[in-house]
């Protein structure tokens, strides 16, 4: 009985509880980002406000996948690795890992920049936390760029919708569809092949592979057209039917 006491009255990390809905602050957050795609808070915001138990959801489809129990026991945290730069050198050309570092590096982004804008805001220190929902939600958060790569959408305004919708079909997680329908509603001359490359985002989401039950670190040594048609990923016609300088919208006016 002395262990058993001994381990029942050891203290545990609390979860990260799920809020309720905060339709009044997610729409004051999705004005703000339509009106500056680069203001990421803001997505960080919308997702506080609306996501509710969608990370609880998808972590316990996590730990029901063959590999995913020992994803989450390992919890490998993504964000170190991501800005280890001899770590991604070592991949080779033609690999997920190539086309990463590629990517980060033409963009002058990296997972620490995002990290940290994640941890701005009312509420924003759950996804620190010491817990295995928290983990969950950083991994969700660092792959996003992995996914822009796998997906491959661009991070212009158009490219950002589209991972946006596909992102929801994903995860069904309520902020990526508000965010996916507020970027359908801003002004544009080519609205409807706007529209037309969103919904393919989503159907093409909806259509692969459970990306978040990859395991990230193996999978970024594997040839990158490979892992695609592995996971089912189909090209993003819709998307790359559209010419580079027609992809960001209209000023919002907001």
């Amino acid at each position: 009985m002395a262990i058993v006491d001994t381990i029942t009255a050891a203290p545990r990390a609390a979860a990260p509880t799920a809020q309720r809905r905060g339709w009044l602050a997610a729409l004051g957050a999705l004005r703000r980002l339509l009106a500056d795609k680069e203001d990421t808070g803001q997505v960080f915001e919308i997702f506080r406000a609306l996501n509710g138990k969608a990370n609880q959801r998808n972590y316990a489809r996590l730990i029901s996948t063959p590999e995913g129990g020992r994803i989450a026991y390992d919890h490998v945290e993504l964000a170190p690795l991501l800005m280890d730069d001899a770590w991604l050198d070592s991949f080779a050309e033609g690999s997920v890992g190539a086309a990463y570092r590629r990517f980060v590096r033409s963009e002058s982004i990296s997972a620490e920049g995002l990290a940290e804008v994640s941890r701005q805001g009312q509420g924003a220190g759950a996804l620190e936390q010491k817990h295995p929902l928290a983990w969950f939600g950083r991994r969700n958060r660092d792959s996003h760029d992995i996914w822009h790569v796998l997906s491959g959408y661009g991070r212009d305004g158009l490219g950002e919708a589209c991972l946006v919708a596909f992102s929801y079909a994903q995860t069904r997680a309520t902020g990526w569809l508000v965010i996916a329908l507020g970027a359908c509603l801003r002004p544009r001359t080519n609205r409807a092949a706007v529209i037309r490359a969103i919904w393919q985002g989503y159907r093409r989401g909806k259509a692969c592979a459970w990306l978040p039950g990859e395991d990230y670190v193996t999978l970024m040594s594997e040839p990158l057209e490979a892992v695609r048609a592995r996971l089912g990923l189909t090209p993003p016609t819709a998307y790359d039917a559209i010419p580079v300088g027609q992809r960001e919208p209209q000023p919002a006016g907001m």
